[in-house]
């Protein structure tokens, strides 16, 4: 035959994908059914249906099942299903999916399973998402709680093209670019939230300026329609097998991968702050649930003493801890109670923003605001019922003290590191942060990785808008890899921080690596502007979720795709 068949046992066989063509060649074998364990709706351009297969099978007097079996566990119900085919089907049958590895899979699940029985256990078995080695967990005496059926996790079929760690902006927009580029590419994203969020808006929340219900959709809302979501955490790598490890014991096959899981916020590094978060008058425009808290607290503080504070970097969105300040000061001198009120804005750093071209302009407005710095300060302890906040100031030979401050307003910016599965891999660098070429976004040691957003090393600021350029340069270069060429795509680095200095006025702060102004529009960068305002609340939102999500790659210089 010229279609490649695997023998399993006496009666049943295995192959990849059939066409109407090879019908004729199969009934001549001697085959009497078939069993299409391939959903219909699978990514391929030569993917006949089911029906159409049916039809022209039966034409040759072949028995033809549809038992389509779906990326993630597989049901009792399911095995049972294929089960009862083999016993009752006319033999030789042949079984077929992409490759034959999904056929072959159930066929060993059958196997374990009735081995399993005679032990009064169930099994649960996870192949890799390659359909190669299985494991096999025994669980003692399972099989009397029913809610413990068997199941299997696999990858019916080869390894997926590309493998994304991550369904946030990164992750979801280098997706969608790559699929413009090359529709047939078949895609995972990994991703275990429901939810997506647009975070940038969310210091906006924070000022009384955009709806937080405006920040959030569901997750399968804006996952590419020809991508294939595995809801589920990452927990590890293997790159040198080019697998990635699942929480929930599945491992997933990939012949390249992109790590854009994010940052995490670790908010128990500082004592005491999640038992006093959203009440107590803490808060912070880093948590959805928050933000609106904030606008409350700004709201209702007549006089007292607001605290604003920024750990040490690297953070999401370097300016948003003092755009907070901004606009609930503005909101306390438009209303005339700022008089009334102590601003403090507590930065670990020793300096206001790190791009020095943008420090003058951001000053005027503390002096506007009265507001007072505290360089060096780190917030090490929250004792929210006593409303005091503890912060390690150091001074300029390098000694630590400990410094109590009262407060009525405490907003907390928490420190962040990478997530623990990233940085306990073989990614990471010495930071823990997926290491790349900070050119190239490339992974130094595996060139079958690309990293971007604010998990990947690169020095740039980790925003949303450094990773609307980045999904260019990694999507290009990703693709030139996989065809054996050189990456020739350069990140500039830049990042935008538009930071909110009052309500109505906007620093459109852009920039590249070593603080290189990099405007985007013919204007003053350094100049608070209405003009920005309007891009900061209307039109970046708009660019978001009708572009940037959907792989149109406005605003990005793209030689790509339109």
């Amino acid at each position: 035959m010229s279609i490649v068949t695997k023998k399993l046992d006496e009666k049943l066989f295995v192959t990849g994908q059939i066409s109407v063509d090879d019908l004729a060649e199969i009934a001549s074998e001697g085959y009497k059914s078939i069993i299409c364990n391939r959903p219909d709706h699978e990514e391929n351009e030569t993917h006949p249906a089911s029906l159409e297969l049916e039809k022209a099978a039966h034409s040759f007097g072949i028995t033809f099942i549809y038992l389509p079996i779906e990326i993630g566990p597989v049901s009792t119900e399911k095995i049972e299903s294929f089960n009862k085919l083999l016993t009752e089907l006319p033999g030789p049958i042949l079984a077929f999916c992409n490759t034959g590895n999904r056929a072959k899979a159930l066929y060993e699940l059958i196997k374990q399973k009735q081995a399993s029985e005679d032990e009064d256990e169930s099994v649960i078995a996870a192949c890799s998402w390659t359909g190669e080695a299985l494991e096999t967990i025994h669980i003692p005496h399972a099989s009397q709680d029913k809610s413990l059926s068997v199941a299997a996790a696999c990858n019916w079929g080869n390894a997926f093209d590309i493998v994304v760690i991550g369904g946030g902006a990164a992750g979801i927009g280098v997706t969608a670019s790559l699929l413009h580029r090359r529709p047939a590419l078949r895609i995972a994203i990994v991703e275990p939230s429901d939810k997506h969020y647009y975070q940038p808006a969310w210091t906006l929340v924070g000022g009384g300026a955009y709806d937080i219900a405006q920040t959030v959709r569901n997750m399968a809302d804006v996952i590419p329609p020809k991508a294939e979501w595995i809801q589920a955490a990452a927990a590890g790598f293997d790159p040198d097998n080019n697998l990635i490890n699942l929480s929930d014991g599945r491992s997933i096959g990939y012949r390249q991968l992109i790590v854009c899981p994010g940052i995490r916020l670790a908010w128990e590094k500082i004592e005491g702050l999640q038992e006093t978060l959203g009440k107590n008058g803490v808060t912070s425009n880093y948590h959805f649930d928050l933000a609106p808290y904030t606008w409350s607290l700004t709201k209702n503080l007549k006089s007292g003493k607001a605290l604003f504070t920024q750990p040490s970097m690297p953070i999401k969105c370097a300016g948003a801890p003092q755009k907070a300040m901004y606009l609930s000061s503005d909101y306390w001198l438009r209303h005339r109670t700022l008089d009334d009120i102590e601003v403090e804005f507590n930065t670990a750093g020793a300096v206001l923003f790190g791009v020095a071209d943008f420090v003058p302009p951001l000053m005027e407005y503390v002096k506007r605001y009265h507001a007072k710095l505290a360089f060096n300060s780190n917030l090490v302890k929250v004792d929210g019922t006593n409303k005091i906040a503890s912060f390690d100031i150091k001074d300029s030979e390098g000694n630590v003290t400990r410094i109590e401050k009262p407060f009525d307003m405490l907003h907390v910016v928490p420190p962040q590191v990478a997530p623990d599965f990233i940085s306990k891999s073989p990614l990471a660098d010495a930071a823990g942060f997926c290491e790349v070429n900070p050119k190239t976004l490339q992974h130094p040691r595996y060139s079958n990785i690309f990293s971007l957003g604010d998990v990947c090393s690169s020095p740039n600021a980790k925003t949303a808008a450094a990773a609307r350029k980045q999904i260019v340069i990694v999507a290009e270069n990703l693709l030139a890899a996989k065809e054996g060429k050189e990456c020739t795509n350069i990140y500039d680095g830049y990042g935008a921080c538009p930071l909110t200095v009052e309500n109505g006025k906007v620093i459109l702060a852009e920039f590249g690596f070593g603080g290189k102004l990099l405007p985007t529009f013919p204007f003053n960068p350094t100049v608070p502007s209405r003009f920005a305002w309007f891009l900061k609340t209307k039109l970046f939102p708009w660019i978001y979720w009708n572009g940037m999500l959907k792989g149109r790659e406005w605003l990005t210089d793209s030689t790509g795709v339109s």
